[in-house]
């Protein structure tokens, strides 16, 4: 495929839309797939933490 310019590259033969909106939303899902196992980690580490200072206070 070759276009114009890079406002047909956008537009995308007038289905830019749904494209362009498809490719957001993969985004979207593999940032959310990287970003929710390492706040996961955080948050076991944060509560394993947590138990150790409760245990040594007791």
């Amino acid at each position: 495929m070759s276009f114009e310019s890079f406002a047909e590259f956008i537009d995308m033969g007038g289905h830019g839309l749904y494209v362009w909106l498809s490719y957001a939303i993969a985004l979207v899902v593999i940032v959310i797939n990287i970003v929710n196992p390492l706040m996961y980690k955080r948050h076991i580490f944060t509560e394993q933490a947590r138990r150790l200072r409760r245990e040594k206070q007791s």
